[in-house]
């Protein structure tokens, strides 16, 4: 049986790095949706409802894929820290991670195709921790605009793992995609990766 084409419902050119990582090829479609987190949203039930929200507005474009869609954010103090909407609040975000340890949920959801109800999605989460810095150093990494499009106002995998002492969990969430939780979805949709390619999963009862 072979495998659907691989749909990614995002434009972040890290998650596509992560799947290439691991073999896996794909189509990029970028979702466009509301982020906006609800009045009584938890982080956790903002990022996964949001990664199910872009999985489904491109399954409907690629109904004959797995599209797969994913939302991450930085909760700091219970508070969701996402992308800065300029510089200033880019280093307001990074003081108030100095020194401290915050937490980094990422989101995922995956579309089976050909069965619009069956989409699968999961929350994973990573535990950063910052060293101590100064406002100038702060102000020094926004401008190089690496923090504009990343939650919390860093990326771990460029110059802001410079401010980090250390994560528990994967680093992979932290990034964007959780490698761990890809291949768990995959699973419940009937498919396992081995050597970076798809292959139909077979039951343990199925091979007795």
């Amino acid at each position: 049986m072979k495998a659907p084409a691989l749909v990614l419902a995002s434009a972040s050119p890290r998650r596509s790095e992560l799947l290439r990582q691991v073999g896996l090829s794909h189509e990029v479609l970028p979702a466009h949706v509301d982020e906006t987190p609800g009045a009584r949203e938890t982080p956790a039930g903002h990022v996964e409802r949001l990664a199910r929200e872009k999985a489904r507005a491109v399954a409907t474009l690629r109904p004959d894929a797995l599209v797969l869609a994913g939302d991450t954010v930085v909760v700091h103090d219970g508070r969701i820290l996402g992308k800065p909407a300029h510089g200033d609040e880019a280093v307001a975000m990074l003081m108030a991670l100095s020194g401290r340890e915050h937490q980094v949920l990422s989101g995922l959801a995956l579309a089976v195709p050909g069965r619009p109800a069956a989409l699968h999605s999961r929350v994973d989460a990573t535990d950063v921790r910052f060293r101590r810095f100064d406002q100038a150093e702060a102000r020094a990494y926004v401008a190089t605009g690496e923090p504009m499009d990343k939650a919390g106002a860093y990326g771990i995998q460029g110059r802001g793992g410079a401010l980090v002492t250390g994560i528990t969990g994967d680093y992979t969430t932290v990034v964007g995609l959780p490698i761990s939780g890809l291949v768990e979805l995959l699973h419940a949709a009937g498919w396992t990766l081995r050597a970076g390619e798809l292959h139909p999963r077979v039951r343990v009862d199925q091979r007795e």
